[in-house]
């Protein structure tokens, strides 16, 4: 969230486009490479079973932005506000930040298994894990996505996951993006906006309120993300941190759990780090949870966790979790699903393992370090324009030609939608009229009181006669 905060206001001048356009010049990337899968772009193979098989990697590879820094482009801004710095397309990721918000739900597995746990206490914990792994997919994405347009839409049904979501750009000063899904079983709904409130250069406060509704147990979680910081952006490598408190409540039952990201220190003891507990109405801790964001969760009883601790601090020894021992199998009825990864994380005995992140493809390094399901998020199937919102993200020259390695391109349709942006906004200010939003409105969360920003329902029904032109 970091980078998503700090630029390409639909105030920036565009003196900088030149950087922009330096970059094709640099590349070395042919725009009509296909996909490595054997599929173009808008193809999609159906497996013998009916399920779709979605591409396994981008049209063309990642372009190499060790030639760019931004301190280059931020000497040139001195004396110039930060909203009109516009920066050069090759820090960029070829995915709108609605996209990025999509990646909640590459686990939705945790929410699954909420939903099937007759325990409360269980349910809480795949809960905590579904908030971790909603961060997850950050790690090493140090590119910036696309700044979404006011009106931008994206929808995503995945049949095969049991989900359908649909999220709008519903600000663009301050910026807010509202999100909404569905359990196609009517199990669950997951709602919620986000609004990162840039603190300094490099770090985001995404303020906002998430809820996840498990339907068939009457229960409504709402919590708010960890702070997002990008390390080393004026110089050196850039690094990507979560921290602070998140508390995930239970507003049916009172239980409450809360999760620390640990701030990373200086020798690096906590990075990644994740510590918290679970506890009911009355605050008895009910469980311990420890993990690292960026590769898996566990969860143990507080005496254990205690005791594990007091001896840690006499001295005694620690024992390294190795992926092939037995706990995974016996305590995670998912293990067999589990990537063969090696985790850092110091094992606590008797601990069950509540989540471990996916592998990410062999090629991801050429992709944006893309997960596999952020790979499928901007693909183009044949026969999906014919009934998309006009609205939709996919539908975006500068995303579709950053994607298809044309950078040239891109860099331009940047600056013309932005120009269209700005056109717009000032034909509204001179006629004294307002923006409306399509899909969602202005509320209050019906579980914390705060202000929220709501799905009024209808998007399904595919009447988008009235959606703005915005590309």
């Amino acid at each position: 969230y970091g980078f998503y905060a700090g630029f390409d206001s639909d105030n920036s001048s565009g003196d900088f486009s030149e950087a922009n356009h330096k970059v094709a010049e640099m590349l070395d990337l042919d725009p009509h490479q296909s996909n490595r899968s054997g599929k173009h772009n808008g193809e999609t193979e159906i497996q013998e079973n009916g399920i779709k098989r979605h591409r396994t990697s981008l049209p063309a590879p990642m372009f190499s932005r060790s030639d760019f820094s931004v301190w280059s482009i931020l000497k040139k801004c001195i004396g110039l506000e930060l909203s009109k710095i516009t920066m050069p397309i090759v820090f960029n990721e070829p995915l709108s930040f609605l996209q990025r918000i999509t990646e909640y739900m590459e686990h939705i597995y945790l929410i699954n298994k909420a939903c099937s746990h007759a325990d409360p206490l269980e349910r809480m914990q795949a809960v905590a894990a579904f908030a971790v792994s909603a961060v997850a997919s950050q790690w090493e994405r140090t590119g910036k996505p696309f700044n979404p347009l006011l009106g931008e839409t994206y929808e995503l049904t995945r049949e095969d996951l049991g989900f359908r979501f649909i999220s709008e750009q519903v600000s663009h000063h301050p910026p807010i993006s509202a999100f909404y899904s569905e359990g196609l079983n009517k199990d669950f709904i997951f709602h919620g906006s986000i609004y990162p409130k840039l603190k300094f250069w490099g770090e985001a406060e995404p303020r906002g309120t998430i809820t996840l509704e498990l339907l068939k147990h009457n229960e409504a979680y709402t919590w708010t993300n960890p702070t997002c910081c990008v390390h080393n952006v004026i110089i050196g490598k850039l690094w990507l941190e979560q921290y602070g408190l998140v508390e995930i409540v239970n507003h049916s039952t009172g239980d409450k759990c809360v999760l620390n990201f640990k701030p990373c220190g200086l020798f690096g003891k906590e990075l990644h780090r994740v510590e918290g507990y679970i506890q009911d109405k009355n605050r008895k801790k009910l469980c311990v949870i420890y993990g690292k964001w960026t590769e898996c969760l566990w969860c143990t009883d507080p005496t254990t966790y205690e005791t594990y601790k007091k001896n840690e601090k006499r001295g005694g020894e620690q024992k390294k979790l190795k992926p092939s021992e037995d706990v995974i199998k016996s305590e995670n009825d998912e293990a067999d699903d589990m990537p063969e990864v090696q985790d850092t994380v110091q094992f606590i005995p008797g601990s069950k393992l509540l989540w471990r992140i996916n592998c990410r493809p062999p090629n991801s390094s050429q992709m944006y370090n893309f997960t596999s399901f952020a790979v499928s998020l901007n693909e183009l199937e044949k026969g999906m324009e014919a009934i998309l919102a006009p609205t939709d993200c996919r539908l975006r020259p500068d995303i579709r030609n950053m994607e298809n390695g044309n950078m040239d391109v891109a860099s331009k349709e940047k600056e013309r939608l932005e120009e269209k942006q700005r056109a717009a906004r000032k034909e509204r200010a001179k006629d004294e009229v307002e923006w409306h939003t399509r899909w969602f409105h202005q509320g209050t969360n019906p579980y914390t009181g705060t202000s929220d920003w709501l799905y009024s329902g209808g998007y399904f029904d595919r009447n988008f006669s009235d959606c703005p032109d915005i590309y």
